[in-house]
C-alpha cells in the first residue's frame, strides 16, 4: 500500500529489524535516491512487483543496480492464475538467489503450487484486510486463521514459509497468526497514521486524521490507473484514520505483546508459539449472528524436558537445508511488516 509501504516507514522499521515491502510505484529513480541516502536499510527491505512484463523490467533495473535488496515481493490480489504462476517462475529464473515472497492465496494446494515454481514465502490472505472490500464484492475469500493454519501446513511440508497477510487490528491478533504457524505476519492498517504513513495530514474538528486506502480502491485506481476500469468494480475503500505519530511506539507495543505471549505460553522463540498452544474457538453472541473469538490455551508439550531440548524443528528443516544459524536468526528475530491490514483472527 503507498500509504504504508513507504520509504519513510522502511528507515524505521528496519531500526526494529522488520521487514518492509515496499510499495510498487516507486520508480528506478525514486529507489536510486533512496538507496544513496541509506543504504543500510536496504537488506531489510523488499522490491514489490505485479505479474506484468512491465513489472519484472522494473524490478530488474532495482536490483541490478541494488543488490543489497535481497527480498522480491510479488503481489497480487488474486494468485489463482497461470499469469501469476509463470511471472513466479520468469522471476526466479531471473534471480536465482533472491528471496521472492509470492501471493495471494488461501488454500494449500495453491501454497504448494507456488513454492514449486519457486517462491520461498507464500502471502496467505484474500478479503480480511480493514480496508479491503473482495468479500462484500465478490463474494471470494476464506477466514484468516483457517486459511493461515492450512496453508502453513502444506507449506512447512515443503520447507517453505508463509505470511499471514490481513486483518490484525492489535499485537493479540498478530500473536494468533504465528501460533496459527505463520512465519511472518504482515500489516497494514496498524501502521497507517503515523508520520512515516505516506498522506498528508487532515483536520477534522479539531482533530488529526491520516488518509488509508486500499490498493484495489477507486481512490488508489485513479491515482496509479487513471479511474476504475469499466470492466470491474472496486474492492477496496478509502478510510481516515486519527493521526498516530511516530511508528516506532506502534513497532515497541506489537514487540512488548508478542514477547508476552511468548511467556504466556511458555515459547522461547516465535516458532515456538504454534508448537506449545492450540487454538480454541468460542462463540459469542447469539441468534443467527454469531462472531467466533479465537483463543489460545497454553499447555506443555514436553513435560519435564528443557526447552533446549524440545523437539521442535529445526531451522535448517523450516528452511530447506539453509545453515542453522543464519535461518534461526532469520525466522525467530524478524516480522514483517508491510502493507494490508488484518482483522479478526
Amino acid at each position: 500500500m503507498d500509504t504504508v509501504g513507504t520509504f519513510e516507514m522502511a528507515v524505521e522499521l528496519a531500526q526494529f529489524q522488520f521487514i518492509t515491502c515496499v510499495h510498487k510505484h516507486y520508480t528506478p529513480a525514486d529507489w536510486a535516491a533512496f538507496a544513496a541516502k541509506h543504504p543500510d536499510v536496504l537488506p531489510t527491505v523488499a522490491v514489490s512487483a505485479g505479474s506484468s512484463a512491465a513489472d519484472l523490467e522494473r524490478i530488474t533495473a532495482v536490483l541490478k543496480s541494488h543488490p543489497d535488496i535481497r527480498f522480491i515481493c510479488l503481489d497480487v490480489a488474486n494468485g489463482y492464475s497461470e499469469v501469476f504462476v509463470q511471472a513466479v517462475r520468469n522471476v526466479r529464473a531471473a534471480f536465482p538467489e533472491h528471496t521472492i515472497i509470492a501471493g495471494n492465496v488461501v488454500t494449500g494446494e495453491m501454497v504448494e503450487e507456488l513454492l514449486l515454481s519457486g517462491a520461498d514465502i507464500i502471502k496467505v490472505g484474500i478479503g480480511p484486510g480493514s480496508v479491503c472490500t473482495t468479500r462484500k464484492q465478490t463474494g471470494v475469500g476464506y477466514p484468516q486463521l483457517s486459511a493461515v493454519l492450512e496453508c502453513a501446513d502444506a507449506a512447512h511440508g515443503l520447507n517453505g514459509h508463509v505470511i499471514s497477510d490481513g486483518g490484525c487490528t492489535c499485537p493479540g491478533d498478530v500473536a494468533k497468526a504465528f501460533g496459527a504457524g505463520a512465519d511472518f505476519v504482515m500489516l497494514g492498517g496498524m501502521l497507517a497514521g503515523h508520520d512515516e504513513s505516506g498522506g498528508d495530514k487532515i483536520e477534522i474538528n479539531g482533530n488529526l486524521f491520516k488518509k488509508f486506502y486500499g490498493m484495489s480502491s477507486s481512490e488508489a485506481m485513479k491515482k496509479h490507473n487513471g479511474g476504475v476500469a469499466e470492466y470491474r468494480a472496486s474492492e477496496g475503500k478509502s478510510v481516515t484514520v486519527p493521526y498516530r505519530g511516530a511508528v516506532a511506539e506502534t513497532c515497541k507495543e506489537i514487540l512488548g505483546g508478542v514477547r508476552s505471549t511468548c511467556t504466556y505460553v511458555g515459547a522461547s522463540k516465535l516458532k515456538e508459539i504454534s508448537k506449545v498452544v492450540q487454538v480454541e474457538y468460542c462463540v459469542k453472541g447469539y441468534g443467527l449472528t454469531m462472531s467466533f473469538l479465537c483463543i489460545f490455551v497454553a499447555y506443555d508439550l514436553y513435560p519435564g524436558v528443557p526447552a533446549a531440548e524440545r523437539g521442535v524443528w529445526s531451522s535448517s528443516e523450516r528452511a530447506g537445508g539453509a545453515s542453522s544459524e543464519e535461518t534461526e536468526d532469520w525466522l525467530s528475530g524478524t516480522t514483517i511488516l508491510g502493507y494490508y491490514g488484518y482483522r479478526g483472527c
